[in-house]
């Protein structure tokens, strides 16, 4: 299956790239970035429209890409609302980063010093759609997998292990000091 991966260079001054996160550096930029409306051109003419697109929270995506379901693709499954887990202890489901389900699901181990690629992220969206889809028929299998997810205790979040980060606040409920609104 052909794979597109598209910088996209910045139209104004970048604060932090948040490497250790993002993996993206000035000189990735400035070598293979490309301006926000040729990597968009670039993606809706390579998007089948009947594509099924998967990741955690993969609406928020879309909607900061400006793609309308249906028209620029299929549909959309979202792993958050997949492999959430009902947590009987608050009585709500409880929801996890996907490296926590790919360290559950899957035995993905990723540290902090690897650094996220939207393709890497890519690949374990589909392997954790497709542990799902294995099992999804198999209630006491899916239950099993959620107590996993629950008992498991989760790594720090980069932006708890950094609440602020090259100056750029990470947004933590807990730990902000910038004051921007939180919108979840």
């Amino acid at each position: 299956m052909p794979r597109l991966n598209l910088y996209v260079r910045p139209e104004r001054p970048v604060a932090s790239y948040l490497t250790p996160l993002t993996g993206v550096t000035a000189e990735l930029l400035a070598a293979q970035g490309v301006p926000l409306s040729l990597a968009m051109a670039t993606l809706r003419a390579a998007l089948p429209r009947n594509a099924v697109l998967v990741g955690q929270n993969i609406a928020k995506d879309v909607e900061w890409l400006g793609l309308v379901e249906g028209v620029d693709f299929g549909q959309m499954v979202d792993l958050a609302a997949l492999l959430r887990c009902w947590n009987p202890n608050f009585g709500s489901y409880t929801y996890a980063a996907q490296d926590h389900y790919a360290s559950v699901w899957l035995g993905v181990q990723r540290t902090e010093a690897d650094a996220h690629d939207a393709v890497a992220d890519a690949v374990i969206s589909m392997r954790l759609f497709h542990a799902y889809t294995a099992i999804q028929h198999d209630a006491t299998a899916v239950a099993a997998m959620a107590e996993r997810v629950l008992a498991t205790t989760p790594k720090p979040s980069f932006a708890k292990l950094h609440p602020e980060f090259e100056g750029c606040c990470m947004g933590n409920r807990q730990t902000c000091k910038c004051g921007a609104p939180f919108f979840s």
